[in-house]
């Protein structure tokens, strides 16, 4: 599988953003889905993740109550809706797959948050 990840771009502290992540292949819903982000300067981190059939997701501590991710077995596709974002969300953002562990990363999308 291939992964294109898209929607990044510039918004105001408080805005809202949604990311996408289309596959390629027949595949997709025989994988875990995830986003993971890097800041300026900063290594790569989780974000947050979901399961092949959508039944339980997790995310990262910094992001809990205001990112939502989903996915579309049918369109092959992963979102990730940030919600009141901040300026420390700032990040170059990725989506990745795995059967269990992520082996499989899209090119990253640039999200931005001004303050």
């Amino acid at each position: 599988v291939q992964l294109q990840a898209s929607g990044g771009g510039l918004v105001q502290a408080g805005g809202s953003l949604r990311l996408s992540c289309a596959a390629s292949g027949r595949t997709f819903s025989n994988y875990v889905m995830a986003w993971f982000r890097q800041g300026p300067g900063k290594e790569r981190e989780f974000v947050a993740r979901i399961t092949r059939s959508s039944s339980s997701t997790s995310y990262a501590d910094s992001v809990k109550g205001r990112f939502t991710i989903s996915r579309d077995n049918d369109k092959n596709t992963v979102y990730l809706q940030m919600n009141s974002l901040k300026p420390e969300d700032t990040a170059v953002y990725f989506c990745a797959a795995g059967p269990v562990s992520f082996t499989i990363w899209g090119q990253g999308t640039l999200v931005t948050v001004s303050s």
